[in-house]
Formats: C-alpha cells, sequence, structure tokens
C-alpha cells in the first residue's frame, strides 16, 4: 500500500465562509490559495459521482493534497480500474451541469439528525468529534451535499479538466486497527495545458522512479523479511560512499569533529530527552537485563553524551560536531515506499554548541554550507521558517527568542522563506530547505532546528568569560537528511545519468574480439591506477550489444578496443550523453577523464 499523504494546511483559515473565484492574473500566493479550494472542490465532484453511481457508498474524507486531491469511501469490493473510467464520465456530467456549490450552517442537534438521515457514519464520527461551540457547515451542489469546512470554488463548471489517477487502500484516521477504506486519487487545474503539463511530469516521473532504476542499475533491493529496511547492493554502496565522502571532505573544511554514538541506549536516556513522552510510538524497543532499551531513531541524545562527558570553556565554543549516525523508526507499513520512506538510515547529523552572540554567525555558516551542498548537485531550493507546535516543550520565552533570531538571520542572508506554522520540532523552531528537482518536484531534506531544551535536560554547561557557568545553546542540523532518501532524490534527478564524480562505474572496456582481450585489460588497469572506477567487458559478444548494455547501465564513458586500438595505444571513446567522440590516444582520455572527475568532485 502506498504512503498516506497528508492534507494540505488549510491556507483560507480566516476565510472559510467565501467562495473563491478562480482567477489567471492572480499573485502566486492568490493561487495557491485557489489551488487548495479547486482541488478541494474537485473532491466534492469526485465524490458526488461516487454517490450518483453506488449510492449504498458511505464518505469518509476527500481533502486537497499536494497537485490533487483524493477521497475515501466504504464501499463493498471497492473500485475497478474500470469503474474510474465510469466515475470521470459521471464527473464530467457533473461539471457540465454546472451546479452552483453553496455553504450553509445547521445547530449542532440539526446538524446530527441531518447527518443521520443520510446515513453517513463517518460524517457522523467527524461531526460529533467537533468542539460543542464550533461553527458546522454543509455544501451542496445539486442532489448531494457534504458536512465540510470549505473552502470552495462557487460552480462545478470551474473544474474543467481533471484526471482520476489511482486507487489504493487506506486504514480509517490512518489507524491500522480501523477498517480499511478505499482512497481514490485525482488531479485537476483550471485548464487542459496546465493538466496535460502535469500528467506529462507523472509520466516522467514514472520513468525516473527510484525502485525501477535501482533495481535496473543495481544499487539496491528491498527483501519481504525486512520491510523498509534497504539493502545496498555493490554499486548502491559505493554510490552511498561517495556521498559520505564528500560530506566529510566539507565538514573538515568547516571545522566540524565527527564522532559516532551507540545505537541502542536505555529508556532513561530517551525519558531525558523527552522522546520517550513525545516520540515512544515510531521508537524500537528491547529488554536488556530486565531493563527497558531503545533503538535510537535519533542522534541527538548520544550527541549530548559526547558534549557532556569532560568540562568546556567559552573558549571551546562553537562546537560543531557531526555524525553519520544508523537510526530505526517505526513506521506503517502502508507509508513504506522504497528508499523515500524506510524503517532504518543514516541520519547526516550535526549538533552545534555555542554561545549566545555565536548563534546568528554559526546559523548563517550552516546555511552557506547548506546551500553548497545542494548548488553541488544541481539543486535549486526554497526555505521555510516552521514556528511552536502544540506539543512544544519548555518556556514560550524560549521559544519566542528562538524564532525571532532565526527569522532575522533569514532577513540578514536576503532568503525569500515562508512560514509554517506550528510545524516546529517539539524542542524548538527550525528552518527547512525544500529542494527542486530536475523535473519540478519539492523535496524537504535540509533543516536547521534551534534547540534550548536539550541543554537544560542535559544539564549542559560550559564556562564563560566571567568564569560562571552558562548554558549552552544548541543547533541541530542536517543537509542530506536521510542518505537513503536522498539517494533515491538523486536517482530520480539524475533518472540514473550520475555524473562522473558520482557515477559508481564510470568507465567500461569494451573488446571488439578475444584478440584484443590483453590490451583490454591494460587499459583498464592504468584507469584504475588513475582512481577512475573502471569494469572491463570481454565477452564473447557482439560489441553492439556490449554497447548497447553499457548505456542501459548509464555508464558515464564506453572505450571500445580492437586491432587498430591496440596497435596505437588508443581508445574509441563513446559518452553516455554525447555518442561516439571518436579516437583518441588513451594518455589523452586518460587526462581528460581525471580532470572532469576531480573538478566536479
Amino acid at each position: 500500500m502506498p504512503q498516506q499523504e497528508q492534507p494540505l494546511n488549510d491556507p483560507l483559515a480566516d476565510q472559510k465562509k467565501e467562495q473563491v473565484v478562480m482567477t489567471t492574473t492572480a499573485s502566486d500566493e492568490d493561487r495557491e490559495l485557489d489551488m487548495h479550494a479547486f482541488w478541494h472542490s474537485s473532491s466534492h465532484v469526485l465524490a458526488h459521482a461516487v454517490k450518483q453511481l453506488w449510492p449504498e457508498t458511505k464518505l469518509a474524507i476527500g481533502p486537497a493534497i499536494e497537485n490533487g486531491f483524493y477521497y475515501d469511501f466504504d464501499r463493498e469490493g471497492g473500485f475497478s480500474s474500470e469503474d474510474l473510467e465510469l466515475i470521470e464520465e459521471t464527473m464530467k456530467k457533473i461539471v457540465k451541469a454546472n451546479y452552483k456549490i453553496e455553504r450553509f450552517t445547521l445547530p449542532r442537534d440539526e446538524a446530527i439528525e441531518f447527518v443521520k438521515s443520510q446515513d453517513e457514519p463517518y460524517k457522523l464520527e467527524m461531526l460529533l468529534d467537533l468542539p460543542e461551540d464550533e461553527e458546522i457547515s454543509f455544501y451542496r451542489q445539486g442532489d448531494f451535499t457534504d458536512l465540510c469546512a470549505g473552502p470552495h470554488v462557487r460552480y462545478t463548471k470551474q473544474i474543467k479538466a481533471f484526471k482520476l489517477l489511482s486507487v489504493s487502500g487506506a486504514y480509517w484516521h490512518g489507524d491500522e486497527k480501523n477498517k480499511m477504506l478505499t482512497r481514490i486519487y485525482g488531479t485537476s487545474f483550471p485548464t487542459k495545458k496546465e493538466l496535460e503539463n502535469y500528467l506529462q511530469m507523472l509520466e516522467e516521473a514514472k520513468a525516473r522512479d527510484h525502485r525501477k532504476l535501482g533495481r535496473e542499475l543495481e544499487l539496491f533491493m528491498m527483501s519481504d523479511v525486512g520491510p523498509g529496511f534497504p539493502f545496498l547492493l555493490p554499486k548502491g554502496k559505493i554510490l552511498k560512499d561517495l556521498l559520505v565522502d564528500y560530506w566529510k571532505e566539507i565538514h573538515y573544511e568547516a571545522g566540524y569533529v565527527l564522532i559516532e554514538t551507540p545505537i541502542i541506549l536505555s529508556r532513561k536516556l530517551w525519558e531525558e530527552s523527552g522522546h520517550w513522552e513525545h516520540y515512544q510510538e515510531n521508537m524500537y524497543t528491547v529488554k536488556i537485563d530486565e531493563e527497558d532499551y531503545a533503538v535510537k531513531p535519533m542522534n541527538c541524545p548520544g550527541a549530548m553524551l559526547v558534549y557532556k562527558s569532560k568540562p568546556h570553556s567559552y573558549r571551546d565554543l562553537p562546537l560543531r560536531m557531526g555524525e553519520l549516525g544508523l537510526v530505526h523508526r517505526h513506521e506503517l507499513s502502508g507509508t513504506l515506499h522504497g528508499m523515500m520512506r524506510v524503517r532504518a538510515f543514516t541520519q547526516d547529523d550535526a549538533h552545534l554548541y555555542m554561545t549566545p552572540d555565536q548563534l546568528p554567525g554559526e546559523i548563517k555558516g550552516i546555511f552557506h554550507l547548506i546551500d553548497s551542498v545542494y548548488r553541488k548537485f544541481g539543486f535549486d531550493y526554497d526555505v521555510e521558517l516552521s514556528t511552536r507546535p502544540d506539543n512544544a516543550m519548555g518556556d514560550i520565552e524560549d521559544w519566542n527568542y528562538a524564532e525571532s533570531v532565526l527569522k532575522e538571520v533569514l532577513d540578514e542572508l536576503g532568503t525569500p522563506y515562508q512560514v509554517n506554522e506550528g510545524d516546529g520540532a517539539f524542542y524548538g523552531p527550525k528552518i527547512d530547505f525544500h529542494i527542486n528537482d530536475a523535473i519540478g518536484r519539492s523535496w524537504q531534506c535540509g533543516t536547521i532546528q534551534l534547540d534550548f531544551q536539550m541543554p537544560q535536560r542535559f544539564d549542559l554547561e560550559y564556562i564563560g568569560s566571567d568564569g560562571e557557568k552558562h548554558r549552552p545553546i544548541v543547533l541541530h542540523r542536517v543537509a542530506y537528511g536521510a542518505l537513503e532518501r536522498f539517494m533515491a532524490i538523486l536517482i530520480e534527478h539524475y533518472a540514473g545519468k550520475f555524473p562522473l564524480w558520482l557515477s559508481p562505474e564510470q568507465i567500461r572496456v569494451l573488446s571488439i574480439s578475444s584478440k584484443n582481450e590483453a590490451y583490454a585489460q591494460e587499459v583498464v588497469e592504468q584507469l584504475k591506477a588513475s582512481g577512475l572506477r573502471t569494469e572491463l567487458d570481454i565477452r564473447d559478444e557482439k560489441i553492439g550489444y556490449k554497447i548497447r548494455e553499457a548505456q542501459l547501465a548509464k555508464v558515464p564513458y564506453m572505450l571500445i578496443v580492437g586491432d587498430e586500438e591496440s596497435t596505437n595505444n588508443s581508445v574509441s571513446v563513446r559518452s553516455r550523453d554525447d555518442g561516439s567522440l571518436g579516437s583518441m590516444p588513451l594518455s589523452e582520455f586518460l587526462a581528460k577523464a581525471v580532470e572532469e572527475n576531480s573538478s566536479d568532485f
């Protein structure tokens, strides 16, 4: 079952009573608000069609999500692909009928009786869960009415271009103990051109799917004996090691020290850090000597212990401490998705300890480091400031100060950013980085989290210039995020065609006949001696077949050697991206490849 989609935050919280008019000249901000209502209205058109076709179907929820919408239904037998075609045709009729979408409210008692009369048990459950003083609203279009807070567009005819995409299972409330419902996903846009462009992007995304390419390029595998626990194959291990090598290099240059902390630690530690209270359902636990232990879901508490292992002076700060830590998190089986969503992964954490006056400079330093990482791989990115969540730990004054510092730094850097209210970590606000890949999709990877809470919980100290004890401020920071997920993003971003420095196999030497085997092996040895990852193909196969296989494996360079090349100490060069580059002396190609490899890295 695919990853459960999260409904979009409602950007029209203060405008729910208003119907939205779609405009073609709206600003980016207005466009975002419009599309939320547009996709929400599209989900109602979907539900309307399903109820027309199968009146016995029960309605659950139908929110807007990123680039579309879904609706969850309870229908015996679910829906088939043929059903989707019939639903789409019915949706077209509803759109053509151009029903006015009207909002009305009812007192609580009347609303309950109305929903009971509709025989909608899921809607009744949602209604009963609403606060006593909350206004209860419904939206009506033709003979269809749905309990809904809105907002919506004004007429069904505004939903001009739509497509139902897939069907999957979804537990009610996302809880596997509840009934499995059927979720229908769809997308819609104000114009057919926008829909066509989006569907074309989906096709491109399907061709770039890291699960497909990971299998074809022999990078990783998954197994039923360990759902959510990826196996890296030899080429995948090379790819990960290259990312780690680059990560270590830039961190050494930026003045970081590297540590490694244990995977399993006592429950007492997780209670001290607050994870046992706030994150226990996502943690794997084990009994050791009749005491509770947990497999670490995060590296933070171990890093706090390392800091605390010896006294510190203000002269030691800032202390930048990095760790590539293997962490485990219990994810529901329905959320697992290749290497994008796994239960075990390597987190490229760093924890920076500093004095208050060092805080702005350290945030800027992290920002520049993360910026250099993303530009290395050809990503641009968007920035988001996430503020205090409902389950926040600590004093409101600390939160207000922390949020103000992050905001001031972003303003000083001149970086455009959006505020994501209530989405901070439970111990502090954060800056999130959303990278944009080659086909325009956004992925949240890097983060800078300001933490006043863990230094207090772990009683961290340093001796200041005044000779007194002070509490350090801690910044949590990741650049890649989960390495496995970052690898998956890179696979899809490059469509498997990694730049030379990042390619697990950089060069493949292909012999034309058995007479050329000795020279082919000599070429391989010279290339390997120069630090180039090279493979040899001397199989008794036609050269066209060998080239085709190397091309499918997305090897950056293929060197073809026959009688002429053996005699002249040359190679016939073929580029994965540019085709035949002709014949050249081996020494010339070697110098070219070494320069490209080093300049890329």
